[in-house]
């Protein structure tokens, strides 16, 4: 996958569309991403104890990979992902400024 965790994301459809927010787990054999602070849903949860009541929790959700798109931390654009290959390593690339990212 070309997206990482850490790495800074656009949502381009959904009702968050707009939005940007770091990626802070991945599911790869979903193709989906959870982004902090967004996509959230409410979940509703039974009190546990007899002197406690429920409450309304917000719970973030996977965003699949076709929603997002990558922000450049150097150009700060969407972008798409390129790799260079050295010798050494194979490195990601911004396809717009072309800088590592």
């Amino acid at each position: 996958m070309k997206i990482k965790k850490g790495d800074e994301v656009k949502i381009i459809a959904g009702k968050d569309k707009g939005k940007t927010g770091k990626i802070i787990k991945v599911f790869p054999q979903e193709f989906k991403f959870l982004v902090e602070g967004l996509n959230l849903f409410k979940k509703h949860a039974k009190p546990r104890q007899a002197d406690k009541k429920g409450e309304v929790i917000l719970v973030p959700k996977p965003v699949s990979i076709s929603a997002l798109r990558l922000v450049c931390p150097h150009c700060h654009k969407i972008t798409r992902v390129g790799f260079l290959v050295n010798e050494t390593a194979k490195t990601r690339i911004c396809k717009k400024c072309q800088q590592a990212l």
